[in-house]
């Protein structure tokens, strides 16, 4: 599991898409009243409110404890937990698993797979998103560039990309019927001159390790950028989504 550390103020404050883009995933869950649905990386808790406040009985996890804490200040009453995907178990079952932008931070995709199977009951279902393969590959492939061009070594990466095909594997062998694995292109508008910069920080934050001056470092990336990703007076992250529904056979 990654050991990224969040800000979850400024999470809300300038990454507010997140939870946007997540919209259609609960469109895709169409949960009814009434059922049970777990949140599998839940951030500040967007999504959990909304299926609470349409009567659907909720539970939330998530590894980071800013994200959790925050996510309990915005909306009282909600069910979040920290937790570690790998490894928490439920005494309940649930009708259907949730889960956006969160588990291509977790490389264990199989003991990921495995927890969300085992969570559900038999018949229950997962609608998911996560980054798929060629993810925010013009961001990635700069910083490192630009890292060797300082002498530095590249940056291991936290971040689990999958092929449509690789997967479709990991949900199989969890025990999942899959109903389709999609790998779509989605490039996404980041607020702010600054845009490209706080993005790195926020979420690629593992690019700036051992950058001496990390401010030059993104002044000089965005320059590097800046022909590739920035258009209309604004920034853009080149993501690919993989959008994911299974079930548990019955």
């Amino acid at each position: 599991m990654t050991s990224q550390r969040w800000d979850a103020a400024l999470y809300d404050q300038r990454h507010s898409f997140v939870a946007d883009y997540g919209i259609d995933l609960l469109t895709a869950l169409d949960a009814a009243p009434g059922e049970r649905v777990l949140d599998a990386g839940c951030g500040t808790g967007d999504h959990l409110a909304h299926l609470r406040d349409n009567g659907v009985e909720t539970v939330g996890v998530d590894a980071s404890v800013p994200m959790v804490e925050r996510a309990r200040q915005r909306f009282p009453g909600l069910d979040v937990r920290v937790a570690d995907l790998r490894h928490v178990a439920f005494d309940i079952p649930f009708d259907a698993v949730l889960s956006n932008a969160t588990l291509h931070w977790i490389p264990e995709a199989d003991q990921a797979a495995a927890t969300m199977f085992a969570a559900l009951r038999p018949g229950g279902r997962l609608v998911a998103e996560l980054g798929g393969d060629g993810n925010v590959a013009a961001i990635t492939t700069g910083a490192q560039r630009l890292r060797a061009r300082h002498g530095l070594a590249p940056a291991p990466s936290p971040w689990y990309f999958p092929s449509v095909a690789g997967y479709a594997g990991v949900l199989e062998r969890a025990g999942f019927e899959v109903d389709s694995v999609v790998l779509f292109d989605r490039p996404t508008p980041l607020t702010g001159e600054d845009g490209l910069a706080v993005w790195v920080r926020m979420f690629g934050a593992h690019l700036l390790d051992g950058v001496a001056d990390s401010e030059g470092f993104l002044a000089e990336l965005s320059h590097q950028l800046r022909p590739h990703l920035y258009r209309d007076e604004t920034w853009w992250a080149d993501y690919r989504r993989l959008r994911v529904s299974a079930c548990k056979p019955r």
